[in-house]
Formats: C-alpha cells, structure tokens, sequence
C-alpha cells in the first residue's frame, strides 16, 4: 500500500494554494478558513496518507462508513466530523467519538441527541443544517424556521450549537455562470441567517462556523463568508 496515496500531499497543497489565493482576492486570512478532507469512499490508507501530512479533520457522510474506520485512528491526533444525514437511530453510535456534527436539522434529532450524550457524559458540538437550495432531496431546516431551531436546541444542556452548514444547489455545469451565481444566491442566504442569529446573542448557542463549501463551489463560499470548507475529491481524488 505504500506510496500508493502520496498523490494526497500534492493535491493538499494545490487545494491550500487555491483557497490562499481566493482569500487575498476577497481580503480574508487563509489562517481563518477550516478544511475538512472528505474522506467518503475511500479506505483508512487514504485517511492516513493525508494525516501524515497534518491534515487533522475528516468528514464522513455516513454513519457505518465512520463507524468502519474510526478504529484504525485511536491513537491519532484527529477531528472527525459528520457531515451527512443522521438517523435518530445511529446517533448513540458516534456520539463517544465525533467532533461535529454537521447535520442536526429537526428538534426530534436534537432530543435524541441530548439523551444519548447525557448518557455519555458528552456535549456535542453540532452545526444547524439549512436548506437553502429549496431542493426536496436535501435535507435541512427551512430557512425561516431556522431561528427558531436553533433557540429551542440552545435549551439541551448537552448539545453545543456552533454555527450552520448548508449544501449550496448541485451544479449541472460548474462553469455557468447562471449557475454559480444561484449558488451565490444559497450561501449569501445562510451567511445572512448566520449574522441574524448571532445578533440575537442566545445563551448557550456559539455562531462560530459556517460550513459551506465543496470542491465544486468552495471559492464562491469564501467569497460569500465560508470559514468551513468541506472538500473531497480535489483532495483525495474521483470516487468511482
């Protein structure tokens, strides 16, 4: 298996190149951008390679997936982040081990969540997913209920709200720019809900994250306030 993922470090530094350049463009420090490899698909040699190159966050969509590989990495220095649909009946699965949350879009999910981390003795931090897009396949809270969201979660003593992550509309043609600026459109509306609930100063409730951004689209996000990318294959390559 040696070597066979050392293509990871080059695509590592091409992506952190990409994202400094983005950020001078728009005036921000690169320092303040979170990047998270995800690892979706690919085997824990691939995680490993890029962990060598002290690449520290892992996002996985999937919560067996995770579960399949968390393991290999115990007695490694790592952040691993959910970043995909959570089922009620998975959450007591992860909530030993997981960063972030990416996905906590309902207060039925949010009660469940409290009462296997109180069993835990955990507090897990979690991101409010937003549907910004309007897409039925996507999960998410409806923009407008947002709000209202995230201030009947900031009353669970063990579950720490730190910001939202949305997935911005999936592109027919990446390069349109009728496109792109629908995409814009997406992440320009959740950095709004962002600020909005950061006004309201709730207790307990942390506007820390903006989660948005993939390979597709991340340099639309920083432009529009990203400081959470979520990249898969420019850093691990095409899944097949």
């Amino acid at each position: 298996m040696a070597g066979q993922y050392d293509y990871i470090e080059n695509n590592l530094l091409k992506i952190k190149q990409k994202i400094s350049r983005v950020c001078s463009q728009c005036e921000r420090d690169p320092k303040d951008i979170y990047l998270i490899a995800v690892s979706k698909t690919f085997p824990a040699d691939a995680i490993a390679s890029a962990l060598d190159y002290n690449q520290l966050d892992f996002g996985e969509n999937r919560v067996q997936e995770l579960l399949d590989k968390e393991p290999a990495f115990r007695d490694r220095i790592m952040h691993w982040h959910l970043i995909g649909h959570l089922q009620t009946n998975k959450v007591k699965f992860i909530v030993p081990f997981v960063f972030l949350v990416h996905s906590l879009d309902s207060l039925k999910l949010a009660q469940k969540i409290q009462t296997e981390a109180a069993k835990a003795d955990k507090k897990i931090k979690c991101l409010i997913q937003v549907n910004t897009s309007g897409e039925d396949q996507k999960s998410g809270c409806d923009p407008k209920y947002t709000l209202k969201l995230v201030k009947e979660i900031s009353q669970f003593e063990n579950i720490k709200v730190k910001g939202l992550m949305t997935v911005g509309k999936m592109m027919e043609n990446e390069k349109d720019s009728a496109e792109r600026e629908i995409v814009r459109g997406n992440f320009r509306q959740l950095k709004s809900l962002f600020e909005e609930i950061k006004g309201h100063s709730i207790p307990g409730v942390d506007m820390k994250y903006l989660s948005m951004g993939m390979t597709s689209d991340y340099d639309i996000a920083i432009e529009e306030g990203s400081n959470m990318l979520r990249i898969g294959s420019a850093i691990f390559g095409k899944r097949d």
